[in-house]
């Protein structure tokens, strides 16, 4: 049984747009797991009155994103889970979404897979995977290498987002569940994915299953445009900051591969430091 797990904090339009969506797919063989750490807006009486097929996971609005999508995995292991598909509530599902995802799920039953997103403003595709060249910190984005006519089935890559994640029961059962006390926010889902592929699992990024996306609400990018001192510093170093040093030093430390670590780190956080006035 597919479990999906939906983290939410607020933001009540998304999360009810995300779940029609998921309403609306070819397949219906799945179960859905929302973790409401503590929001304000009404969300906890709108899942119970509007989506009674919900499991809801309770939380203190503590949690963010990584203790969130842990809860949420505990809870769908304990209702008899064999696959965990992981969402952010700012997305939405096409129809054949979950279709897609299991058909290539059936046909590699370790893998961890991903899914082609798209802009939900105009339908183009904005994020379809990366590798990344360790000893150079050079990402090779996977939209921009493939043609038209190459952008189907899957590719592997180095790591994937947490936007649409299918996690097989055997990955978690070898390498646990997300680091929620080193990553508590960001990284969490790419140091997952790449401990996933270090441990044998195959990491691919979906081409025919499709999210759309909202890319210009996502939280690094609100701080960015904010341009001042104390955006710079959540940027750095607050839980929720796109380019935490912290956060990237742990992912490092734990991915990177040791020959490379050194300038990996270096360039890393010149990138991060710099990045938030030159993105």
């Amino acid at each position: 049984m597919l479990y999906v797990v939906i983290p939410v904090f607020n933001r009540l339009p998304y999360t009810r747009a995300c779940l029609n969506s998921l309403r609306q797919q070819t397949r219906t063989d799945f179960r859905v797991v929302v973790v409401d750490d503590g929001s304000t807006d009404g969300t906890a009486e709108v899942l119970a009155n509007e989506f009674p097929e919900v499991e809801v996971v309770t939380g203190d609005g503590n949690l963010y994103w990584t203790a969130g999508v842990n809860a949420g995995i505990r809870r769908a292991l304990a209702l008899g889970a064999t696959r965990v598909l992981t969402m952010n509530n700012d997305v939405l599902a096409l129809p054949d979404f979950i279709e897609r995802m299991l058909a290539y799920a059936d046909q590699h039953p370790t893998a961890v897979l991903g899914a082609l997103e798209l802009d939900a403003a105009t339908g183009e595709p904005v994020y379809g995977g990366e590798r990344l060249d360790w000893s150079t910190n050079t990402r090779h984005d996977l939209l921009r290498e493939l043609t038209p006519a190459e952008r189907h089935g899957l590719h592997p890559v180095t790591y994937l987002p947490g936007r649409g994640l299918l996690i097989p029961l055997a990955v978690i059962e070898a390498i646990g569940l997300f680091d929620e006390k080193r990553l508590p926010h960001y990284l969490a889902d790419f140091d997952y994915t790449s401990v996933a592929r270090r441990h044998g699992f195959p990491v691919f990024c979906n081409y025919d299953a499709r999210l759309s996306t909202y890319p210009d609400e996502s939280g690094q990018e609100q701080t960015r445009r904010q341009r001042t001192l104390r955006g710079y510093l959540q940027h750095l170093f607050g839980i929720r900051g796109g380019g935490n040093l912290r956060n990237f030093t742990h992912f490092s430390l734990k991915n990177c591969p040791r020959p490379y670590l050194p300038y990996f780190l270096l360039n890393g956080y010149a990138r991060r430091l710099a990045g938030y006035f030159l993105h």
